[in-house]
C-alpha cells in the first residue's frame, strides 16, 4: 500500500517536469528548434491542423526552420500562422519552402526571457509540492481511519519528501541549463 501511494506520487511528480519541460521548449532562445512552433495551427482547409502535420519540418542551420508544405497551396496560410503566433518571426518563402530566420535576441529580451523561465520553474515547484501534499493528506487520512499507524506515516512522509527533494532538484537542474541556453550570446 505504501508502495503504491509512493510509485504513484513519484509518477505525478515526474509529470508536472515534464510539463515544465513541454513549456520551456515554447521558450525562444536564439537558436532554432521545433517546439518552437509546437503551439502554431494552420487553417488547413477550414480546420486548424498543427504545423507539423501539414508539412515536413526541418533546421538546416542554427538559426533557420524550414517548412516544406505537402501541398504547395498551404504557404499562404503556413506564413499567416507564423506571424500571427506572437512569437515575433517572419516567414518568407520561395514558392516551394517557407523559411524561417530566427533572429538573435537583445540583453534586455534575454534577462526577461531568464525571468519567465525562474517563473516557469517555480510553478513546476509549486506542482511538484502540491502533489506532495496530497499524498500526506492521504496517509493522515488512512491513520485517522486507523488503517495504519503513526510511525507508517512517518516513514511515508519521509519516503514522499524524499522523492520530492529529487524531484525539485530535477526541476532546478533544468532551469539552469535552460538559463544558460538564454543567457549566452
Amino acid at each position: 500500500m505504501m508502495e503504491a501511494l509512493v510509485k504513484d506520487t513519484s509518477a505525478r511528480m515526474e509529470r508536472s517536469i515534464e510539463s515544465f519541460r513541454k513549456e520551456l521548449g515554447k521558450v525562444r532562445t536564439g537558436r532554432a528548434s521545433f517546439s518552437l512552433l509546437d503551439g502554431i495551427k494552420v487553417d488547413y482547409y477550414g480546420t486548424p491542423t498543427p504545423l507539423q502535420q501539414v508539412g515536413t519540418l526541418s533546421v538546416p542551420e542554427s538559426r533557420l526552420i524550414t517548412v516544406t508544405p505537402w501541398d504547395t497551396k498551404m504557404i499562404g496560410p503556413i506564413e499567416k500562422a507564423i506571424q500571427g503566433s506572437g512569437l515575433g518571426l517572419n516567414p518568407s518563402s520561395d514558392g516551394k519552402t517557407v523559411r524561417i530566420p530566427i533572429p538573435p535576441l537583445t540583453e534586455e529580451r534575454r534577462r526577461e526571457l531568464a525571468k519567465v523561465v525562474r517563473k516557469m520553474a517555480e510553478d513546476a515547484r509549486v506542482a511538484v509540492r502540491n502533489v506532495r501534499r496530497e499524498a500526506i493528506e492521504k496517509l493522515k487520512d488512512r491513520e485517522k481511519k486507523k488503517e495504519i499507524s503513526e510511525d507508517v506515516v512517518k516513514r511515508g512522509q519521509e519516503r514522499i519528501q524524499k522523492e520530492t527533494d529529487a524531484h525539485v532538484k530535477k526541476i532546478d537542474e533544468i532551469l539552469k541549463s535552460k538559463e544558460q541556453e538564454i543567457l549566452e550570446v
